[in-house]
C-alpha cells in the first residue's frame, strides 16, 4: 500500500469510528430519560439529582465527540438537540430545588458545554447552531425545563429516526391544548411562535405550518393571539 493509500485508510478509519460512536453515544441519554421522565414530560428531578453520574458521563462523551464534516445534517441536529436538553437538565439538577429556571441568573447565557475546546451557552446552541440549520421543528424538540415548553420526550433523538421524531414532537405540541388553543377561525398559540417568528414566516406561512399538523383545520383569515407562558418547573409532582 502506497503512502496515499495509507493516508486514505487512516482518514477513513477515524471518520468511520466517529460516525459509529455518534450513533451509539446517545444511548446513555435515552436510558436516563426513560428512568426519570414520564410520558407527559414531567421530570423527577428530585431522584435524578441523587443519581446524576451517568448524565455527567454522557455530557463528557458529547464534548469528546463533537460533530465532524462527515456527519449528515440529521447527525448534527440530533447531537445538538440532545446536548441542549441534557445541559438544561444538568443545570436544573445542579441548582435543585427551585421553582423555575428563571430563578437562576441568566441561565441561557451560562457557559455550560464545551464545544471544540470552547465553552458555549444554551443560547449559543439554540441561536447560533440549531436555528442556523433551517429546521423550525427544533423548537418543539428542545426543552427549557418549563411547563409551557414542548415536553421533554422520554427518548433521545437519533439521526436515523429524526424525521419521525420531529414530526411527532411537532404534531403533539401543536395539538396539546395546554400549549395551543386552536379553532377554525381563531388561534391562541404558544409564544414560541411569536418569539421565533422569523423561523415560521409571515402570517400566511405560519397558518400553513400550523395547519399541516393541527387536527383542527384552520381558515386562511383566522385570527392569531398568543398565550401567556408558564415558566414553572416541568417537575413530576410526587404524591
Amino acid at each position: 500500500m502506497n503512502c496515499r493509500g495509507v493516508l486514505f485508510f487512516v482518514l477513513f478509519f477515524f471518520a468511520s469510528n466517529s460516525l459509529i460512536s455518534q450513533k451509539n453515544i446517545h444511548d446513555t441519554w435515552d436510558s436516563e430519560l426513560k428512568k426519570y421522565v414520564d410520558d407527559e414530560g414531567n421530570v423527577n428531578y428530585r431522584v435524578w439529582k441523587k443519581n446524576s453520574k451517568l448524565l455527567e458521563t454522557y455530557l463528557i462523551n458529547l464534548e469528546n465527540n463533537p460533530p465532524i464534516k462527515q456527519w449528515t445534517k440529521n447527525d448534527s441536529l440530533a447531537y445538538f438537540i440532545n446536548a441542549y436538553n441534557a445541559v438544561t437538565v444538568k443545570l436544573i439538577l445542579d441548582n435543585y430545588p427551585l421553582k423555575s429556571i428563571k430563578d437562576l441568573i441568566i441561565p441561557w447565557w451560562l457557559k455550560r458545554f464545551k464545544l471544540k475546546n470552547e465553552k458555549v451557552t444554551l443560547n449559543f446552541i439554540e441561536h447560533k447552531v440549531l436555528r442556523k440549520m433551517d429546521e423550525p421543528r427544533i423548537h418543539f424538540a428542545i426543552n427549557c425545563a418549563s411547563r409551557s415548553c414542548p415536553k421533554l420526550q422520554n427518548a433521545a433523538y437519533y439521526s436515523h429516526r429524526l424525521e419521525n421524531q420531529l414530526e411527532n414532537a411537532t404534531t403533539e405540541f401543536i395539538n396539546d391544548q395546554t400549549k395551543n388553543k386552536i379553532s377554525i377561525n381563531r388561534l391562541m398559540l404558544s409564544k414560541i411562535f411569536s418569539w421565533f417568528k422569523d423561523d415560521f414566516g409571515n402570517k400566511f406561512q405560519l397558518l400553513k405550518f400550523v395547519n399541516k399538523y393541527s387536527t383542527t383545520k384552520i381558515l386562511e383569515n383566522a385570527r392569531i393571539e398568543y398565550l401567556n407562558y408558564d415558566w414553572d418547573l416541568n417537575e413530576k409532582l410526587l404524591k
